[in-house]
């Protein structure tokens, strides 16, 4: 019995010394090199620690934070969201050394609390839907420093007569046709399709009538139709892409959508960029001849594949965004007009940045985060779940079904980078 009592307090002893030297056992281990700190979950805020894994990712919204919180003295930062904002994404970006492998993010709750968002970490919440409430309220912030410019406004233009601006491209995922992959190509076709309105009341055309008809007798509302169309107006640094996986059934219980969505690490968004119509030369008019004999564009509000017309002029297709070549696909991080040395570069490339994935149903679910390693580690994938971090492929990324994409703009050797183009 004396023995066993020797013994004990022999492994107490060991077991103090271990304490002493490295913390307890329980703790948390040393971080892996080349990955990225987690965030720990407080209840239900898987949705929060997604959506700050993917920001963290993009160095040009964490340049424009920090070109943002300048004006703030020592005394005032606790009170502003963008600083609170700015110190998480510096640590998950690794831009300041933290002794933690996982962060509290419960601050970024607090902050949003004082500008009067009440967001449970105990309920389960939509990511895109906290996307919209820390730009919304960076956008509150702003306008209080009108100097500072939106990172993530896209502007579209919907007609002569009204301009829009929003902080992400929500886009409906359109109805699968057997046989052929549903790419990220369709849903931004989708997204600019023109629609016709019919039986719209014209008050112009009214006018226009009653002046013909000398006697002043009233005439009924003329009536014409309209056809509207949305176009991007200006493109941002920083894309955001939210593919919309709601959906009703015909008892109106919502459903999610599961299908994958094709896309690719590069996205070429020139095509969808709004252009004012300029002459075109006598070669451009015989090039838009041949193809609307040969190539379809979009027919029946369904996305086909884009023409050679829709290309900025002198510049050859260079590959469906979500549907490039395997061979492309080998070299992960490569610029992709190396590829295509025969391409006049696009002014409008995007390289993905981070991917956030909804695993579950419309009831429940979890919130995952594919992105990119910060620094040199670039070419390198994480897969993020609140705490756990690990190493991922890039084929593993593209396989996943998005639920928002976060692309940031890139710019090739030899397209010149004029402010006309932001």
């Amino acid at each position: 019995m004396r023995s066993w009592g020797v013994l004990g307090g022999a492994a107490a002893a060991l077991a103090a010394g271990i304490y002493v030297l490295w913390g307890p056992i329980s703790g948390r281990k040393r971080r892996r090199r080349g990955l990225v700190p987690g965030l720990l979950n407080l209840g239900n805020t898987c949705f929060m620690n997604s959506l700050l894994q993917g920001l963290s990712s993009c160095p040009s919204f964490i340049r424009w934070l920090e070109e943002f919180t300048t004006q703030y003295t020592t005394e005032q930062e606790h009170q502003h969201l963008s600083v609170t904002l700015l110190q998480l994404l510096r640590v998950l970006s690794c831009q300041e050394v933290s002794e933690d492998d996982v962060l509290d993010a419960s601050c970024l709750l607090e902050v949003l609390r004082m500008n009067r968002w009440q967001i449970s970490s105990f309920e389960e919440q939509d990511a895109h839907e906290l996307f919209h409430v820390l730009t919304s309220s960076l956008e509150d912030e702003r306008d209080r420093q009108p100097r500072v410019t939106h990172l993530f406004d896209v502007h579209s233009l919907e007609s002569p007569v009204r301009f829009d601006t929003f902080d992400s491209l929500s886009l409906s995922i359109p109805a699968a046709v057997w046989g052929r992959p549903t790419t990220l190509d369709h849903c931004l076709h989708h997204f600019i399709s023109s629609e016709s309105v019919k039986d719209v009341v014209c008050d112009n055309c009214t006018k226009i009538q009653a002046e013909g008809i000398l006697n002043g007798q009233s005439i009924e509302n003329q009536r014409t139709t309209f056809v509207k169309q949305l176009k991007l107006g200006k493109l941002p640094q920083c894309l955001c892409i939210h593919l919309q996986r709601l959906s009703w059934s015909n008892q109106g219980t919502p459903l999610k959508r599961h299908e994958h969505v094709q896309f690719n690490e590069f996205l070429v968004m020139d095509i969808y960029k709004y252009r004012v119509p300029g002459p075109k030369s006598s070669q451009e008019q015989l090039s838009q001849k041949n193809l609307e004999e040969t190539a379809p564009g979009i027919k029946d509000g369904r996305a086909g594949k884009p023409s050679d017309a829709e290309q900025p002029a002198g510049t050859k297709p260079l590959f469906m965004n979500g549907a490039s070549s395997s061979s492309f696909l080998m070299s992960p991080g490569t610029f992709p007009l190396a590829a295509f040395s025969e391409c006049r570069a696009p002014l409008y490339l995007y390289r993905l940045m981070a991917v956030v994935v909804h695993h579950g149903d419309m009831h429940s679910g979890h919130f995952v985060t594919f992105r990119r390693a910060p620094g040199a580690r670039g070419s390198q994938w994480l897969w993020i779940s609140d705490e756990s971090v690990r190493r991922a492929s890039l084929h593993e990324v593209l396989a996943a079904s998005a639920y928002l994409l976060f692309y940031e703009r890139v710019h090739g050797r030899a397209q010149p980078q004029s402010p006309a183009q932001d």
